[in-house]
């Protein structure tokens, strides 16, 4: 639920400003919260605005693989489609705080199960698996909050699976997190026409012409067959949660140059080189060597090891346009270079073996190695540290207040019977950004209307 936080704390933002615009411009009625906003929109395209700023940052969670076969960090960030779409219905439906998480839960087994099963060629072809299965989780939560028998979630599954779609050419532009957004909005519109009767193939995901024949060539079926809730996803292998608004295959490598640079005290003068050793599929998704902006950052080795030795951090603070372009930035990212290791390719991609070596300009070697990252299930973060990570988001859009209150909200969501008090603190009041959003808008919007 602390991932609410990134909704907020992109909310303000230009990619946030561009989607509100966007809806606005759509009308409709005012049915429910734009976190961060003070406004209020349909149910579809609160989805797609709160998905799209979920996962603006890349500091959403991140699906972890079943086997050595598949590959970590390429299935999806099942959240934040899902999160997106359940807030937006349950806030409609008047739900219970134990009814929102029974959703969520249920939205999050089926997006992990059909995407661990999935040819792992659908993602390294191209397809960004958080776009093209996030719909299905987000329908299926959906559907459990509208009550649908079995039949009516298989049909929904079918129209979802019909709407799926997002590249991973896009990564490192504003157009990578629409695909989680648009997988938010495609989840909620599928459960609601399956409710009214929209008919669509019931074998979808494994027919010759369904799912996983035309999006990645097959599928693993005892990876799913059978495998719901036996046990959940949640439970084994887990959720990775980010600690690094970046891309997931950089988080081993980064937590390892921020304890490289401290424990020796480094500092970027003494530095010649450093070299990055992952697994092939690494510079398949952290494309930019030499990023132009704090999108391509997200997506960057380079970027990354530089920072960390720069600013001894890798928080929301640094991944900004001006600090890509830093002059000190520039030069120390052209010192860094990315190879596959052939060690750790021999181990599999079911982790990110990251390897350093960082050569000193007065001879030395300093190395290491990290296997996974903080927030791993092996590293877990603590009740605490999920608190800080959501202050850091929500403090860029709430006053501290709403986010302390939120904070102790959420640890009793089980409890509450409605979302209101909790929507409420979220939404972000009458702030002078919702202000100016409401005046240049449509006469159809307003702030969100008190309960």
């Amino acid at each position: 639920m602390f991932g609410a936080g990134l909704y907020i704390g992109r909310a303000g933002s230009s990619i946030g400003r561009i989607l509100q615009a966007h809806v606005r411009q759509i009308g409709g009625r005012e049915e429910v919260t734009l976190l961060g906003t003070g406004l209020s929109a349909p149910v579809p395209k609160a989805a797609l605005a709160n998905g799209v700023a979920g996962h603006a940052m890349d500091y959403d969670d991140t699906q972890l693989s079943t086997s050595k076969e598949a590959v970590y960090g390429l299935l999806t960030h099942p959240t934040t489609p899902v999160l997106a779409a359940v807030l937006a219905t349950g806030e409609k439906e008047k739900i219970r705080g134990k009814d929102f998480l029974l959703a969520y839960i249920l939205g999050v087994e089926v997006e992990c199960r059909i995407a661990d099963a999935i040819n792992p060629h659908h993602y390294q072809s191209g397809f960004h698996s958080t776009a093209t299965m996030g719909g299905f989780g987000a329908a299926m939560a959906v559907g459990k909050i509208l009550a649908l028998k079995e039949e009516a979630l298989i049909r929904t599954l079918g129209i979802a699976a019909s709407m799926a779609s997002g590249l991973r050419e896009n990564f490192g532009t504003m157009t990578k997190p629409l695909h989680a957004g648009r997988a938010a909005e495609n989840g909620v519109t599928a459960a609601w026409l399956a409710r009214e009767g929209f008919t669509a193939a019931l074998n979808i995901l494994e027919a010759r012409r369904g799912f996983y024949n035309a999006m990645a060539g097959g599928y693993d079926e005892s990876k799913i067959a059978g495998r719901l809730g036996r046990p959940y996803f949640m439970q084994e292998p887990g959720i990775s949660i980010k600690p690094y608004p970046s891309g997931s295959l950089s988080h081993p490598a980064q937590d390892l140059i921020l304890d490289l640079v401290k424990e020796h005290d480094l500092h970027a003068e003494d530095i010649e080189s450093i070299e990055v050793g992952t697994n092939s599929n690494v510079p398949n998704a952290l494309i930019y060597p030499m990023p132009k902006t704090a999108l391509e950052a997200k997506f960057s080795i380079p970027f990354c090891m530089a920072i960390g030795v720069l600013e001894r951090k890798a928080g929301i603070a640094q991944f900004k346009d001006r600090k890509v372009r830093d002059a000190k930035v520039v030069q120390l990212m052209k010192r860094v270079s990315l190879y596959v290791d052939g060690e750790l390719e021999s181990l599999g991609y079911d982790q990110v073996r990251s390897r350093i070596r960082i050569k000193l300009k007065n001879g030395k070697m300093i190395e290491g190695r990290y296997d996974v990252a903080r927030g791993h299930p092996e590293k877990p973060m603590s009740w605490a540290e999920l608190g800080e990570k959501f202050k850091d988001c929500a403090s860029l859009v709430l006053p501290r207040k709403h986010v302390d209150e939120a904070i102790q909200l959420v640890a009793r969501l089980e409890q509450l019977e409605t979302l209101r008090p909790l929507l409420r603190t979220l939404a972000g009041g009458k702030d002078r950004r919702a202000k100016r959003l409401k005046k240049s808008g449509s006469r159809k919007w307003s702030h969100t209307r008190k309960s």
